[in-house]
This record gives structure tokens, C-alpha cells and sequence, in this order.
């Protein structure tokens, strides 16, 4: 069920795939550079999650984005726990909190064991400081992917809405 998300930010991983590979697909760092992707990959955080553990919780200040490296994680929101997503290896997840101080809008939980590289807010900001033109790359291809998942949640948000499944005065709350 990846009805907000879509496989849009999909990296078809494949067995022997290294860090480097994973990153190479990702639509972040895609097309950039063996020597850039070398600066990206050193700042990197390896992270392992048991199944059912919480990656991060809803309303939490956000500290960066993950990369699936292996298994498959559930967004849910509010404390229904509705599944917004389910993400898989070679996916993404939170990137937003590179670009700002909000909290978390929804809860990250491994549904199976997860691998996970882990990019945080300072480790980025500080490659930045060291290489701008490395930094706008990825800023840049970092807001047109978020960019993009607000155009299908905008795509998804009519096609409900025509097709009934939103109240017109739930929507103007």
C-alpha cells in the first residue's frame, strides 16, 4: 500500500549492491560524481532496527532522513496508527527534516528487521560548510523530490475527493 508515496523514490536494490550503488539510485544523489558520492557515503550512519521497533515517533523533532538498505518500514499517523506508506529496500524516508526544524508528521515503525543509512541534519549541514556546490546538488534535487511527493498526495487528495471519499466541509477544516 503505497497510495501517498508511490514508488516514486524507489532504488531497486540488488543483492550485492554497495553503499555507493544504493546512493547511485536514489533520486538525491543520482548523476552525481564517484568523488561526491565517496563525501556523501563517509557521512553516512549505519542503523539497525528489530522488527516492530519505532525509527522515530510522530510530533518528535525530526534529525534526518533514512535509507532502507535492507527490509521494509510502515509510516503511520495519528494514534490509530493509519498506514500512510510502506517503504522498502532502496527507499527513503524523512528527508523534510533536512530542510527544517518542524516535528515529525507521521511515525516510522520496522515492520521487519531494517538496515538502514541514516544522513543527519548536522552531518549534511557541515558538507555544506565544506562543499557548497555539493550541498545546492543536493538541497536542490532534495526540495524537487519533496516537491514531487506533494504533487502525487495532491493527485491522490482529487482523485478521493472525485471519487467521494472526502466530505467537502471535512476538506475546509
Amino acid at each position: 500500500m503505497n497510495s501517498l508515496w508511490g514508488n516514486v523514490f524507489k532504488a531497486r536494490k540488488k543483492e550485492e549492491d554497495t553503499v555507493r550503488d544504493i546512493l547511485q539510485r536514489l533520486p538525491i544523489f543520482e548523476g552525481l560524481g564517484k568523488r561526491e558520492l565517496n563525501r556523501i557515503e563517509r557521512i553516512l550512519h549505519r542503523r539497525e532496527y528489530a522488527q516492530d521497533e519505532v525509527i522515530f515517533f510522530q510530533g518528535q523533532p525530526g534529525l534526518g532522513m533514512y535509507i532502507i538498505e535492507e527490509g521494509t518500514v510502515d509510516i503511520v499517523s495519528g494514534p490509530e496508527k493509519c498506514r500512510l506508506a510502506e517503504l522498502d529496500s532502496g527507499e527513503f524516508f524523512g528527508e523534510l527534516a533536512l530542510l527544517d526544524d518542524s516535528p515529525r508528521t507521521a511515525t516510522a515503525v520496522a515492520r521487519t528487521y531494517c538496515k538502514m543509512l541514516c544522513l543527519f541534519k548536522p552531518d549534511l549541514f557541515d558538507l555544506i560548510d565544506r562543499n557548497t556546490r555539493l550541498g545546492v546538488k543536493i538541497l536542490t534535487r532534495l526540495a524537487a523530490g519533496i516537491g514531487e511527493r506533494l504533487r502525487k498526495t495532491n493527485e491522490d487528495l482529487t482523485e478521493l475527493t472525485k471519487s467521494g471519499g472526502v466530505d467537502e466541509t471535512e476538506k475546509q477544516d
